[in-house]
């Protein structure tokens, strides 16, 4: 497809950019320690609270397991056995993937496209995966009618890749909140480079660009009960219709793009011609 990295990294590759992570680019991450200081990026995993911000996404779901017909949660392991002292804590998390902090695989979106040459578009994903063969839907609907949601898998593009993978390296920080505030903005090419030429950033092949625009803190300080119509209007969002920001992102080798907003890019996005992506980033 158009402005694609397909076939970049080979056939047969599943991890995209993070191949551009390489032992120079970690020490070159390295590099830039200067404190020490650990911090965490992540929202707690029950933020922002509960599903109005996306009806389709729940909050985590934390059990028990079960041991000797009882909740194994607090457990004295002296009721199987009077000599033991041990006390056990052992349950179960029922996770959204995508409610809270989270990458995306490259299985996450795909795109309808003319794969064959035959003039009919197929369902693919990153360098040509096939949807049901690569990446699988759920099998048919039951019996009675009602949607299968199991049996799903990601297969060649799940984010297990990325795990096993590893992903450190330089990251560079473009502070959007700070020229921007706030307000509800789709930044295009020429803005994001006027911010980074302002405040000295540099984006080099093989870095991570973290993208801080405020919506984190505002999802914080709702506490858990978000403002849906608020939070689709606030704060900073790349604007994926831009073609010189599309290309500029082909063209730096950037290998990741993370913020801390709700898509990275203004989710919807503007209208587009023609037949388009909803998401063109």
């Amino acid at each position: 497809p158009l402005g694609s990295n397909w076939g970049d990294f080979g056939p047969d590759d599943c991890i995209g950019r993070l191949n551009l992570l390489s032992r120079e680019k970690i020490l070159q991450g390295v590099d830039c320690v200067k404190e020490g200081q650990n911090f965490c990026l992540s929202l707690p995993l029950d933020y922002p609270g509960g599903n109005t911000l996306n009806p389709r996404r729940y909050p985590p779901q934390l059990t028990a397991t079960t041991r000797q017909g009882r909740a194994n949660y607090v457990y004295p392991f002296s009721i199987e056995n009077a000599k033991h002292t041990d006390v056990c804590c052992d349950d179960i998390a029922l996770i959204t993937l995508q409610y809270s902090t989270q990458w995306d695989s490259l299985a996450h979106m795909g795109s309808l496209f003319d794969a064959d040459g035959d003039g009919v578009p197929e369902a693919v994903f990153y360098n040509g995966w096939r949807a049901g063969e690569d990446v699988r839907a759920p099998p048919m609907d039951n019996d009675d009618g009602k949607p299968r949601v199991d049996g799903c898998d990601a297969g060649k593009l799940s984010i297990a890749n990325m795990a096993e993978t590893g992903v450190q390296g330089r990251a560079v920080l473009i502070d959007l909140e700070r020229h921007i505030g706030r307000e509800r903005v789709l930044v295009g090419y020429d803005q994001l480079m006027e911010i980074c030429d302002g405040d000295g950033v540099r984006v080099e092949s093989g870095d991570m660009v973290c993208l801080y625009t405020g919506f984190a803190d505002v999802v914080l300080e709702m506490n858990r009960q978000p403002d849906a119509d608020l939070l689709h209007k606030c704060c900073a969002a790349l604007d994926g219709r831009d073609e010189k920001l599309l290309r500029w992102i082909t063209d730096s080798e950037l290998t990741v793009l993370i913020a801390d907003n709700y898509a990275v890019e203004g989710y919807p996005s503007r209208p587009g011609k023609g037949m388009h992506a909803m998401l063109p980033l």
